[in-house]
């Protein structure tokens, strides 16, 4: 009695479990994670019925829908793609919003897998009509046609495992390895001889030593990367379980992405290695001061992508990150506004180019030299040795006269003879000044005016436009300082005095006293000998000019 009592007491728990579990392996197309659920549990070895697993297959018999079924899942252990049930949505209506058209879909693997994917279709969730249509070519392309006759020869002994390995997964491996080491070292000198090539073609030189270690350092990742690809190709052949799959893959994508960040750093030094070069035989300096700049923002944006392509390997939602990344940018741009226009008004300097390092400009109250364009501000030496650190923002606004781009600078004064100097001593030192410009080699002879202009309070006035070549600030005054003695010797040797502000008190008649005025030689020949000993002398004073080398 007490035995019937119990059965009858436990008899419903027995019905209540049989139920669950009978619920448990029903199909549920209802959801994403319904139909995913139903698709893979249905075809694991504890539990393998595929026929239920088929249903997930819309519109094809049992037959046909049941080897769809299979390679999907074969697809995605073969590559390592382990599906987290959990994270699948079980919203019956889920809409994909990712896109230009919402869609009621949902990608298992959006980044690896994005032909596999769930659709919407008479209120249940299938896998989608392209995923059924490119299954095949999928399949063929994870496992080629040499996979089935590795089976067929491979003898029953191969089939020994050893560590949950089978023998002939051991030795395949061994020869996937040799394999890609020597088309590592195949892709390396091709590489090596391209890099080579492409840099000759560019800069139509040849490498330097140091270049060529850079190609050589470039080329080793490459050939490393090449091989990674064809071990990803092949080793979903050696038919590995999922777990093995999973974590070679991880390994292999965290690889080739730590790779493709090295290579990106290491092309960044070789382009900026070159464009240094470039910039050494340019006239310009700005562009050697934009070469740490550009190497600096194209080395930090290889690291962002390459940072954002890990964290993507990981599982973590990237867009999420960014959007809070951009967020976080706006808000820090609005509150460091001087700095981010400081920094446009740098780029707007290098794109405009207005100056170029060591010319001369008039910035507002600014006058010198420029040293240094840098990310926030420009140094600017006056002539006093003074440091004036000007911000770029405010520089790219106002209005920038330089000197430095002047073809020819004006120089423009007025020499006062005394007003006794004989006409013909001021004709002759007029035309003697005229050749000591023609003569000098910074001073355009083609462009001057050497003239008797007026008469002035105290000194006949002598007017003296000249030209200089475009030079720095300090060689223009050098050139100025020649121009001047050469004018005095040329003064001295022909006996002409310069005037200076004076009153002149005349008395007709005072005993024993003689005449103050100095004495003029007029003679021609005279005339002529001392132009000529002052032009001598200014030669003998030029320095001589360096000529380039042939």
């Amino acid at each position: 009695m007490k035995k019937i009592l119990l059965f009858f007491l436990i008899l419903p728990s027995i019905l209540g479990a049989q139920e669950q579990f009978s619920d448990s392996l029903k199909v549920d197309l209802s959801s994403p994670n319904a139909t995913i659920n139903t698709h893979l549990k249905f075809l694991q070895e504890d539990n393998y019925q595929p026929q239920k697993a088929a249903k997930t297959i819309f519109g094809l018999e049992d037959k046909k829908a049941i080897r769809k079924a299979v390679k999907i899942k074969q697809v995605l252990d073969g590559k390592g793609l382990f599906v987290d049930v959990n994270s699948i949505p079980t919203n019956t209506n889920y809409i994909d919003s990712v896109g230009v058209k919402a869609y009621a879909r949902y990608l298992i693997f959006p980044n690896r897998l994005p032909e596999i994917y769930l659709e919407k279709k008479n209120g249940n969730w299938y896998y989608s009509t392209e995923t059924i249509a490119k299954i095949d070519a999928i399949y063929n392309s994870v496992f080629p046609w040499y996979v089935n006759w590795i089976q067929e020869i491979v003898p029953q002994y191969g089939h020994y495992q050893f560590l949950g390995i089978e023998v002939w997964q051991f030795v395949a491996l061994l020869f996937m390895v040799l394999i890609s080491f020597i088309l590592y070292l195949i892709v390396k000198k091709i590489a090596f001889s391209l890099l080579r090539s492409v840099q000759h073609y560019i800069t139509k030189s040849n490498a330097n030593l140091e270049l060529n270690q850079f190609l050589k350092k470039l080329a080793h990742p490459i050939g490393l990367l090449f091989s990674i690809q064809f071990i990803s190709k092949v080793f979903p052949s050696l038919q590995f379980s999922l777990f093995i799959n999973r974590w070679i893959f991880l390994g292999l994508d965290i690889i080739e992405t730590v790779f493709w960040i090295y290579v990106f750093l290491k092309l960044v030094k070789v382009v900026m290695q070159v464009y240094a070069d470039f910039t050494e035989k340019t006239h310009s300096k700005l562009d050697d001061q934009l070469v740490p700049i550009l190497n600096n923002l194209l080395t930090g944006i290889v690291l962002v992508f390459g940072f954002f392509k890990l964290l993507t390997i990981f599982g973590v939602d990237t867009t999420t990150l960014l959007a809070g990344a951009t967020i976080g940018g706006l808000a820090f741009a609005l509150a460091s506004q001087d700095t981010v226009r400081n920094l446009i008004g740098t780029i707007m300097i290098f794109v405009d180019k207005p100056f170029h390092i060591d010319d001369w400009i008039e910035a507002g109250e600014v006058v010198g030299t420029v040293e240094k364009v840098g990310f926030r501000s420009t140094r600017v030496r006056a002539a006093d040795t003074s440091i004036y650190q000007i911000p770029n923002s405010k520089l790219s606004e106002i209005v920038i006269n330089n000197k430095g781009l002047r073809l020819y600078r004006r120089y423009n004064t007025n020499l006062g003879l005394r007003y006794d100097t004989p006409p013909e001593l001021i004709e002759a030192f007029v035309n003697g000044v005229r050749q000591i410009i023609i003569e000098h080699p910074e001073t355009r002879s083609d462009s001057y005016n050497v003239e008797f202009t007026g008469f002035g309070d105290s000194a006949l006035l002598i007017m003296v436009n000249v030209y200089f070549k475009s030079l720095a600030w300090s060689e223009e005054q050098t050139s100025k300082h020649r121009l001047h003695i050469a004018i005095i010797k040329l003064a001295s040797v022909l006996g002409v005095d310069f005037a200076f502000p004076s009153t002149t008190v005349s008395i007709e008649q005072f005993p024993d006293k003689t005449n103050r005025s100095p004495k003029y030689n007029t003679d021609k020949t005279h005339v002529n000998a001392s132009i000529q000993q002052a032009l001598s002398e200014f030669k003998n004073d030029v320095p001589p000019q360096n000529t380039p080398e042939s």
